[in-house]
């Protein structure tokens, strides 16, 4: 009943800015203009006669939230207290102190999980495993990391300190600094994988990410020798249309269509084009895609495929084919909607959810098989809609073993490599950021001191499963000594379990002590080594029989299966 209240009472956002006599005397008018009369006299009768006067700062936006979830959850009310948060994801720049926190798991403390290079907690001499003690004088013990990183972040020039407690330090530390605008890369990391291939990694489109990614292409290629590139958009959930098509300008030929995006109301619609010389037609190229691919990252890898000028590698990608925009809304808020559906240059739409089609219970589902259509690629190629960008090469999701799992979740790596700092030890990594077999086994040992760490393997899952319908079949009780027995063998054992997870396991440690040693960038190029995803990319572009093949069409392209498109449920 409440949510049948807040979604009729959310009308209220343009309140204000209607005017009643204004409406046609057409049904659907009619209806709007009756549900917000509705609304403002409900809410007129319970400002006046509710037994405690209810607060409109919070009933009426939650009113618009409950009505806005009705449409898809990319349609959002922005207040004024959150566009500097919706600034920073759109542009990655706030005002603050150029840190990752962390909550510390053996204290009620957050730690500094990561430090930005050149930053003003760089410049002051903070570091990782720091834990804050107190933010301008405020006790930050028991604080949420929300709540702490509230109290870094300000206006940039504005003086902060901090109290910290470092591991290793017998008494706190003080420093004093200022802060300053902080503005993220978009661009991860680029660099060399060999002697012919270029890489680049992008985890966001953010404003300027596409110079950064010219200034970086050209530098592989006309500085570091560079004759193939791959472009990693693994984990990039999108950012701005405008960044997308420009990295798309800098491959395919000038006057190509792109994209084109088409709306409920007819300016909406518009064909995109590339308006620009491009930097490179000819170079082979890999675009690398996963489940966290999405939006404008779906627009690069799907255009790019559609134009076959790259071959996608990876998995399927989320599927968000719905383009959004922000209007100004009343007492200085945003209200950021969905305008439009976009189109790769093969026609398809490949927006997975279908949130225009809701059940009884008001749950959204999967574009129905039916609807999903065959389209072409410029050189005949078969793709489809309806699921997100289709790899041409699909690879398997990399699982992890639940005693790796188990470690990353109790972020153990990163707490093991503090405990070399609060013994005011070196790192135990050497020139390339590897550790030895004795600092693994130091590490099981470690876990081993750890209380609270707990896992359960496959098999004990299975066996738990066993032991659960032996009795609901009433089994168990004359087969318990027989179970019991099995059940010993089976249970988890830190030193079997870590030795068998070791391949997945070092690479974390190694990670964190790189990182804290070396600044992100440096952790990114080192974990680069361990990525047997990205070994296939290369493999692809150095074999120019199956590259080619690929893109014309001569080899088998997984994005041409249509029984592919039809498993994303399956995949999801």
């Amino acid at each position: 009943m409440k949510k049948r209240y807040f979604a009729a009472a959310c009308a209220a956002i343009s309140l204000a800015a209607i005017s009643f006599a204004a409406f046609k005397a057409d049904d659907r008018n009619f209806k709007v203009s009756k549900n917000l009369d509705i609304f403002l006299s409900v809410f007129k009768e319970l400002d006046l006669n509710y037994v405690e006067a209810p607060d409109p700062d919070r009933i009426v936006p939650e009113a618009i939230n409950s009505m806005l979830s009705e449409l898809d959850p990319y349609t959002v009310y922005i207040p004024e207290k959150d566009k500097e948060a919706y600034k920073f994801q759109v542009d990655g720049e706030y005002g603050g102190v150029g840190a990752i926190i962390a909550l510390s798991n053996d204290t009620n403390l957050i730690n500094i999980k990561e430090i930005y290079r050149n930053t003003p907690s760089d410049k002051a001499g903070l570091r990782a495993g720091d834990r804050f003690l107190e933010i301008n004088g405020e006790s930050m013990r028991g604080k949420r990391v929300d709540e702490v990183s509230s109290k870094l972040r300000g206006k940039a020039g504005d003086e902060i300190k901090i109290k910290i407690e470092r591991p290793g330090q017998p008494k706190p530390l003080d420093f004093k600094f200022k802060r300053e605008v902080i503005k993220l890369d978009a661009m991860e990391y680029y660099g060399m994988l060999d002697s012919q291939t270029g890489y680049i990694s992008l985890r966001g489109f953010e404003s300027g990410c596409a110079e950064a990614i010219k200034k970086a292409f050209l530098d592989l290629r006309d500085n570091k020798g560079a004759k193939s590139l791959i472009l990693d958009l693994r984990g990039n959930a999108g950012g701005l249309l405008d960044e997308s098509l420009q990295i798309v300008n800098f491959f395919v030929p000038k006057g190509v269509t792109t994209l084109e995006t088409k709306g409920r109301r007819k300016f909406m619609d518009r064909v995109y084009s590339s308006f620009r010389e491009p930097l490179d037609t000819l170079m082979p190229m890999a675009v690398m895609i996963d489940r966290g691919s999405a939006s404008a990252s779906e627009i690069v890898a799907g255009s790019l495929q559609d134009l076959d000028r790259a071959v996608i590698v990876g998995q399927r990608s989320f599927g968000k084919g719905l383009v959004q925009a922000t209007r100004e809304v009343a007492y200085d808020g945003l209200l950021k909607l969905t305008t439009a559906k976009y189109y790769t240059p093969s026609g398809r739409c490949i927006q997975a959810i279908d949130y225009s089609t809701r059940d009884e219970n008001g749950a959204v589902d999967y574009v129905p098989d039916s609807l999903i259509s065959e389209f072409h690629t410029r050189h005949g190629r078969k793709v489809f809609d309806g699921g997100g960008i289709s790899p041409d090469v699909m690879l398997d999701r990399k699982e992890y073993k639940p005693v790796c799992i188990s470690v990353v979740m109790g972020d153990y790596p990163f707490r093991f490599a503090l405990s070399f700092l609060a013994q005011n030890k070196p790192l135990p990594i050497d020139a390339d950021g590897h550790i030895s077999d004795k600092t693994y086994a130091d590490f099981i040992a470690f876990m081993k001191a750890q209380p609270k760490f707990s896992y359960k393997t496959a098999t004990q899952i299975a066996f738990d499963r066993l032991v659960a319908a032996a009795k609901a079949e009433n089994l168990y009780d004359g087969q318990k000594a027989a179970i019991d027995a099995l059940a010993a063998p089976l249970a988890p054992n830190i030193d079997r379990d870590m030795a068998d997870a070791k391949a997945q396991v070092v690479p974390l440690i190694e990670d964190e002590m790189v990182r804290i040693k070396g600044y992100k960038t440096a952790a990114f190029a080192h974990a680069i080594q361990y990525d047997e995803h990205l070994k296939t990319a290369i493999e692809i572009l150095n074999d120019q029989k199956r590259y080619y093949g690929l893109l014309d069409g001569s080899v088998p392209s997984h994005a041409g299966d249509k029984r592919a498109a039809l498993s994303k449920k399956k995949s999801k």
